[in-house]
């Protein structure tokens, strides 16, 4: 039988090598081949005999250098024909069925077999079944194959045998057998057949059957076995306690397995270290990470050393309280050279999920390449992780490169691996390739659940494509899958993004028909959709219901408030939801504190708007950028340019990356306080830090250009512009190729023009009649009519007055051929005109 000691033994050869009598080694030795053995133990004297160790476990190997192979295996011998009765022995002998197996020999032809097949022959055939000592051997090593199948028909086998004696060993086994399968009922049935068979059970009995009931979060059952273990007057040991406590946490009862630890101190059993990692394991399961931490910090006190197990306990509960630092340095720590405890696969999991929190995607990847130089194998959780990581930043791409690594690893994607991918092209504004993914995971024989639904409808409602969205929750409906709050929270945020106002009274219409009780996130969803469309008093009377039903609004629903309020121009009721969230002593989060700058600002009250900026920094709440953009705003409007540029300043200084918005903010208020020399400062502080202009920035950059003449920085910002003109708006646009013409730099207005054209920007009639009479004003007229022809060839009828305007400079240079060019085209414009007049009479 295959399989491997906890320690195995040094193998040495043997000469001259000898062969293991099992069936499936060869029947003699060939020179090409080695047979490595341990060496057989010494035999023991008793009652003046030799008798070797029938029971003990030989670790056996087996080499063909001429294939290249090699096959360890573990041997039992048991007991075997010379060492059963007489009777029996000479019954054996005169058949030829029998056989004189070694126990591994009956165990690997047992598991050859599927349990429906002839079990029953091959055991009938061996002829150790006359000796009772085999069968504890025989149902230890089925039972430690984890077949339960096996297991329980050898076990019907040895009852029907007339040398079969009930031991509470036997029972033991196929009682632990059905705990590790979860068959709780099954385990129970066979702890009371053992005392109807007069087997008395003992202390790892009733550890078992408590094991047995804990898996199954059946704690109360266990805690009552426990009371007839002490009735039946036996003490529990270390594992009864241990077994007990993890039946209480496996349901996240922590306070029940607390006290079971306390009394278990008092009875004079110490807890090991197995037991304090089932404790931690109670406190994480109930999610009572800090007392996870502070049980930790006891433990250390005590002489017990943790293991890799309890340092994953500790980084899971430090990554679920945000302290993410606190966990990678245990991580580092325990890859230390020095270190007693190494990383496994799960150490390293939680690490990537840790990174994936911070949004720290490249350390994500980093940690699991580390897996594989550790020399460890990724397993479908570790994939799952950083595919989650990948798909919550909407990195579709790499999402799907390491979905297909999973499949070449030889791993079979799970549902997780096909919702994260989904819920990748989601995030990416791909709604259509998500339902592909959907698609694929039901053609792979796996069943969506309610989080796939979910993702698929968060898919399509982040698109803004509500009526799909719909349709999911109604195909999900009838794959038997009930709608939760988060199908509800997630079509509320779709109807705001859709701003229809009909929608969202019907979702949550739909929400209170399937009886689900919106909560604090629901709420918020449909609060900011009321607000997103301007129905103020719909999401104020919505706030109110959530106050009458007893759900606790938190930072994000008074931000919502406070936001909407102000944008919509109730400064004062903004600030009455302030003092509303100081009743409820919530605490202030940075969207709360940006919102009531912004409110401040917006009514003029500077001072208020400073004084929460600085009330916000002393309760240790780090700025933002966007409290900083708020703050700006604030300074702008005011006029305080030197404010903002200071304050600009000391985000750089606090190591806050800035934005577009940010530096376009800051463009403005110095160009309202004429600092135009700041200006150019800033936008060469955006190259450098490779910030892209937005349509406000570029303008006031070429703004500030203008008022100091500097035409070379001009032409640096437009240079930057080049790649996003597409992306700017075509006022902007006019506005710089009317900036260039004024300034005389015809050459560079041509230029930003061919560019504006060649990445098929919205070029309107407005566009070409600025470009015209900037190069009229230049006496390009040459130029003007080329231009002029452009508009044709690009569907654009020039009008009959930017003939006229040429007209006169072909007569003065006397360009014959450009005057009756002129007149012809004037010609041909009078008539579509006259055409469109007639249409628009009849």
């Amino acid at each position: 039988m295959a399989g491997s000691c906890n320690a195995p033994p040094q193998l040495v050869p043997t000469n001259p090598p000898i062969l293991p009598s099992s069936s499936t080694l060869p029947k003699s030795p060939t020179p090409q081949r080695r047979i490595w053995i341990k060496p057989p133990a010494p035999k023991k004297r008793q009652h003046g005999k030799n008798v070797s160790r029938w029971d003990e476990r030989k670790l056996v190997g087996f080499v063909d250098y001429d294939k290249g192979e090699r096959r360890v295996s573990i041997e039992i011998a048991g007991v075997r024909k010379d060492e059963i009765s007489a009777r029996h022995r000479l019954r054996v002998e005169g058949s030829r069925w029998q056989k004189d197996w070694k126990l591994s020999e009956v165990v690997d032809q047992v598991m050859m077999l599927n349990h429906w097949e002839d079990i029953d022959g091959v055991l009938n055939r061996w002829a150790g079944r006359f000796a009772r000592r085999n069968f504890p051997l025989l149902i230890r090593e089925i039972t430690n194959t984890g077949s339960l199948d096996h297991a329980i028909h050898v076990f019907r086998w040895m009852k029907n045998q007339q040398h079969y004696c009930p031991r509470s060993g036997i029972y033991n086994m196929l009682i632990s057998l059905h705990a590790r399968h979860n068959r709780t009922d099954e385990a129970r049935g066979l702890f009371f057949e053992m005392q109807k068979r007069r087997c008395k059970p003992d202390t790892e009995s009733y550890n078992a059957l408590i094991n047995a009931h804990g898996r199954v979060g059946q704690w109360r059952w266990a805690l009552n076995i426990m009371e007839d273990m002490l009735q039946a007057g036996l003490p529990p040991s270390r594992t009864t306690y241990n077994n007990l406590i993890s039946a209480c946490g496996s349901g996240g009862h922590w306070k029940e397995a607390l006290e079971i630890c306390k009394k278990m101190t008092e009875n004079g059993v110490g807890p090991d270290l197995v037991t304090h990692n089932i404790v931690l394991s109670a406190f994480k399961r109930g999610a009572q990470y800090s007392k996870a931490l502070a049980y930790f910090d006891l433990m250390k006190e005590t002489n017990i050393f943790p293991d890799t197990i309890t340092f994953n306990i500790v980084i899971h509960c430090l990554v679920k309280l945000g302290q993410f630092g606190k966990a990678v340095d245990i991580f580092n720590s325990m890859r230390e050279a020095s270190a007693k405890c190494r990383p496994d696969i799960v150490t390293f999991t939680c690490i990537i999920h840790a990174y994936s929190l911070c949004g720290q995607i490249d350390n994500c990847k980093a940690v699991f390449d580390m897996i594989l130089a550790e020399g460890l194998k990724p397993n479908i959780v570790a994939y799952n992780a950083l595919l989650g990581a990948y798909a919550s930043n909407g990195m579709h791409e790499d999402a799907l490169t390491i979905f297909h690594s999973l499949k070449q690893a030889g791993i079979k994607p799970d549902v997780v691996s096909y919702t994260s991918l989904l819920n990748a092209y989601g995030r990416s504004g791909q709604p259509g390739k998500a339902k592909e993914v959907f698609e694929m995971m039901k053609k792979n024989s796996l069943k969506p659940n309610i989080v796939s639904y979910n993702a698929l409808i968060d898919a399509y409602g982040s698109s803004g494509l509500l009526a799909e969205a719909v349709e999911v929750l109604q195909a999900m409906e009838k794959d038997g899958l009930q709608a939760d709050i988060v199908s509800i929270s997630t079509l509320l945020a779709a109807c705001g993004r859709c701003g229809q106002i009909v929608n969202i009274d019907s979702v949550l219409s739909a929400a209170r028909s399937r009886g689900i009780k919106l909560n604090t996130v629901a709420y918020n969803s449909a609060i900011g959709s009321y607000m997103s469309v301007g129905e103020y008093d719909k999401a104020v009377s919505l706030y109110r219901s959530m106050r009458e039903s007893n759900v606790k609004p938190d930072s994000i629903t008074f931000n919502i408030l406070i936001n909407g309020s102000s944008k919509l121009g109730k400064y004062a009721e903004s600030l009455e939801f302030l003092d509303k969230m100081m009743d409820l002593n919530i605490p202030f989060s940075k969207e709360v504190y940006s919102s009531l700058i912004h409110s401040y600002s917006k009514q003029g009250q500077l001072t208020n708007a400073e004084s929460i900026f600085n009330m916000m920094k002393g309760t240790g709440c780090s700025p933002d950028v966007i409290t900083y953009t708020s703050m700006i705003h604030a300074y702008s409007a005011a006029g305080q340019w030197k404010k903002a540029w200071e304050l600009f300043n000391d985000m750089e200084g606090s190591n806050i990356q800035p934005d577009p918005i940010i530096c376009s903010s800051v463009i403005e208020a110095l160009n309202m306080g004429c600092q135009p020399e700041k200006v150019i400062q800033l936008a060469e502080l955006m190259r450098e830090k490779h910030i892209p202009f937005n349509s406000s920035s570029s303008f006031g950059v070429i703004y500030a250009c203008s008022m100091l003449r500097d035409w070379r920085a001009a032409n640096i910002v437009i240079e930057h512009m080049e790649t996003s003109f597409s992306l700017i708006s075509v006022g902007l646009l006019n506005q710089l190729l009317h900036f260039l013409g004024k300034s005389g730099k015809i050459e560079t207005m041509l230029k930003v023009y061919y560019k504006i054209v060649s990445s098929h920007s919205n070029v309107s009639l407005v566009t070409h009649s600025i470009l015209l009479k900037n190069l009229l004003a230049a006496g390009r007229w040459r130029m003007y009519i080329e231009v002029l022809q452009w508009m044709e060839d690009a569907g654009i009828q020039p009008t009959l007055y930017m003939y006229r305007s040429v007209l006169s400079y072909a007569w003065r240079d006397n360009s014959m051929e450009y005057v009756n060019l002129i007149h012809e085209k004037m010609s041909k414009a009078t008539r579509i005109k006259t055409k469109q007049n007639y249409r628009s009479v009849f």
